[in-house]
């Protein structure tokens, strides 16, 4: 990692959901917890754990220099919404086969 780059990532037995409008994307008391230096904490859901059957994949591609290319899903009204490294890197090889979402629902009390 670059100097002063830190990536954490933990086992959660935290509650999260996610919703869009009134579809529930994703349930899961099992997901990653991912710290990155600058960003805000990423909740990596395991993929069974998500409706992919709702979700369209989409042709963008991103980069991560830490974490490595990102592909990305969508719904027809919320282009690009989940993302997932099919392929990481070694630091960062257990959010494989883990999406993300840009707005998650955390149960505190999980």
């Amino acid at each position: 990692m670059a100097s002063g780059h830190t990536i954490t990532i933990e086992q959660s037995q935290q509650h999260v959901r996610v919703t869009h409008g009134d579809l529930v994307l994703a349930e899961s008391d099992r997901p990653l917890v991912l710290r990155e230096t600058g960003s805000p904490v990423r909740y990596y859901i395991p993929a069974e754990d998500v409706r992919l059957d709702l979700l369209t994949p989409s042709g963008t591609h991103t980069v991560c220099p830490f974490k490595g290319t990102a592909s990305y899903w969508s719904l027809p009204d919320a282009p690009d919404l989940v993302w997932a490294y099919p392929d990481p890197k070694a630091d960062v090889a257990r959010i494989k086969d883990h999406l993300c979402f840009y707005e998650v629902e955390v149960d505190a009390a999980g």
